[in-house]
C-alpha cells in the first residue's frame, strides 16, 4: 500500500478575490542551474515553493552547492562544487535536471547526467542539447542511461533548431557562455523564461545579444561572477487562474502577474466571454459564467501555450458550442482527455486534434492526475462540477503550482487536502 495526497472539491463555489501569483517554475530552474558557471554567492528571489525547485536544490546540493531558503529567498553558493554528476533518483523526477549539462561540461570540462524522466507522456527528446554540445566539440556517449560529456574546451558554434526547443535554447545559452569564440543560436525558442536566462547570464557577466528573439548571439568569455535576480511572475499559474475564475463565474484579481507574458491566453478568454481589465501587473477577469466556444491552436511563444491546452478543454467543456484544440507542440499530451470524460464531458480525440462539444454542466468524479497541466484541468473541473469530486496523485501539481489549494480556498473554493490510501 502507498499513502498519497489527494484534492476533496466540492463543486458550486464561485472564485471572487484577489490571488498573488507565484515566481515562474520554468525560470527558476535554469537559473538555479546558471548558479554551476561561477564561484561564488547568489540571491535568487521569488522563489515559489515547489517540489520541482526541491528537488533542482537537491541536485545542486549533490553536485556540491550550499542552497539555503528563506521564505521566498534561494541563496546559492557554489563555490565547493565537485561532483559533476546528476543521478537518476533526482532527474527521473523533473526533466529539467538536464539544465545541469551545459553548465558542467562548459566550466568544468566533464558532465555526467542521467536521461531525465518528468511527466508521464510523449516523448521530448534531449537529442537537441546532444547535438548542439556535439557541434561545440563536446564527445558525448550515452552509457547505462547516462549522457557522458567530455570537452577539453567548447568551442563557438553554429546552431540551426529545427524546432525551437526551451530546453534546449536554455542549455547552450549556458554552455555557450564560457566557450571560445562565438555561438549562433537560430530559431531559439523565444520564451519569457529564456529571456530571463539570458538576462540573468548578462547579469553575471555573459555577453549576448538578441535577447528576446530567435537569433541568439552569445561571445563566449573568460570568466563569468556570480549576480542576484529576481524570478518573473509564473505565466501559466496566472492563466489557469484566469480559466478558473471564468468557468466559475466570479471576479479575480491577479496579483504581481505579467500582462505582456499573456498577450495570447487573455485574447483568447476576452473572445470566450470574460472581461478582462489591466492595470500595471495587474490582471482583472470577471464573468457571468457564460462561456463562448473558442478554438486554439498551440505554438512557440508568442502564441497560445501548450501548457494551458489542457486548461482550455476544461474551460470549452462547459462552453455553450463546440470547439477544436489543436496541439502542434506535443501532439500526444493528450492524457487528461479520459478523465475530464469522467466528468461527463464531451470529448472527441483525433491524434493532436481535440473537438469538445460543451455540456450543460459536469458531474463530480474520482479522477486521477497523469501529469502536471492535466492536474490542473481537472481540478478546475472539479470547481465546477456538481457533487464531490476526488483528484488523486496530485504529487504532480506539486511540481509547479505553490500550494494551490490554499489559493484556491482564498478565493471560495471549497477544496481540501487529504492522506489517501492506494492499493498496489
Amino acid at each position: 500500500m502507498i499513502k498519497m495526497d489527494k484534492f476533496i472539491i466540492n463543486g458550486g463555489n464561485q472564485l471572487n478575490g484577489s490571488v498573488r501569483i507565484g515566481g515562474a517554475k520554468n525560470a527558476v530552474l535554469p537559473i538555479m542551474a546558471c548558479t554551476l558557471l561561477a564561484d561564488g554567492t547568489y540571491s535568487i528571489t521569488n522563489v515559489p515553493d515547489l517540489r520541482d525547485v526541491r528537488t533542482m536544490k537537491k541536485l545542486l546540493e549533490s553536485i556540491g552547492a550550499g542552497v539555503e531558503t528563506d521564505g521566498g529567498t534561494l541563496t546559492v553558493n557554489t563555490r565547493n562544487c565537485v561532483n559533476y554528476e546528476a543521478p537518476y533518483d533526482l532527474v527521473k523526477t523533473m526533466r529539467a535536471s538536464i539544465y545541469v549539462l551545459g553548465p558542467l561540461i562548459s566550466r568544468f570540462g566533464y558532465a555526467k547526467v542521467s536521461l531525465p524522466g518528468g511527466c508521464a507522456w510523449g516523448p521530448r527528446p534531449v537529442n537537441l542539447h546532444i547535438e548542439g554540445l556535439r557541434k561545440m566539440g563536446a564527445r558525448i556517449a550515452i552509457e547505462n542511461g547516462y549522457i557522458i560529456a567530455r570537452a577539453d574546451t567548447l568551442k563557438g558554434a553554429h546552431i540551426s533548431f529545427d524546432l525551437p526547443s526551451v530546453g534546449a535554447t536554455g542549455n547552450l545559452m549556458m554552455a555557450a557562455a564560457l566557450a571560445e569564440g562565438t555561438t549562433v543560436l537560430e530559431n531559439a525558442a523565444r520564451e519569457p523564461e529564456i529571456t530571463a536566462t539570458a538576462q540573468f547570464l548578462t547579469s553575471m557577466g555573459a555577453r549576448i545579444e538578441g535577447t528576446g528573439t530567435d537569433h541568439l548571439v552569445i561571445r563566449g568569455v573568460p570568466s563569468l561572477h556570480p549576480a542576484d535576480t529576481l524570478i518573473i511572475p509564473d505565466r501559466i499559474e496566472a492563466g489557469t487562474f484566469m480559466v478558473a475564475a471564468h468557468m466559475t463565474g466570479g471576479e479575480v484579481v491577479l496579483e504581481h502577474a505579467e500582462p505582456a507574458h499573456l498577450a495570447a491566453v487573455i485574447d483568447k478568454i476576452e473572445e470566450s466571454g470574460a472581461r478582462v481589465t489591466i492595470e500595471d501587473r495587474r490582471i482583472t477577469v470577471a464573468s457571468d459564467g457564460v462561456v463562448s466556444p473558442v478554438n486554439i491552436t498551440t505554438a512557440v511563444y508568442p502564441g497560445f501555450p501548450t501548457d494551458m491546452q489542457a486548461q482550455w478543454m476544461s474551460l470549452m467543456s462547459v462552453a455553450g458550442g463546440s470547439s477544436v484544440l489543436t496541439d502542434t507542440i506535443y501532439p500526444d499530451r493528450f492524457t487528461h482527455v479520459a478523465e475530464l470524460r469522467r466528468f461527463g464531458a464531451d470529448i472527441t480525440l483525433d491524434h493532436n486534434v481535440a473537438i469538445v462539444k460543451g455540456v450543460a454542466a459536469l458531474s463530480g468524479a474520482p479522477v486521477m492526475s497523469t501529469d502536471l497541466r492535466a492536474s490542473a484541468s481537472l481540478i478546475i473541473a472539479g470547481l465546477v462540477a456538481r457533487g464531490q469530486t476526488d483528484v488523486s496523485r496530485i504529487y504532480h501539481i506539486d511540481r509547479g503550482y505553490e500550494h494551490i489549494e490554499k489559493k484556491l480556498g482564498a478565493l471560495g473554493a471549497d477544496i481540501r487536502r487529504e492522506l489517501e490510501t492506494l492499493i498496489t
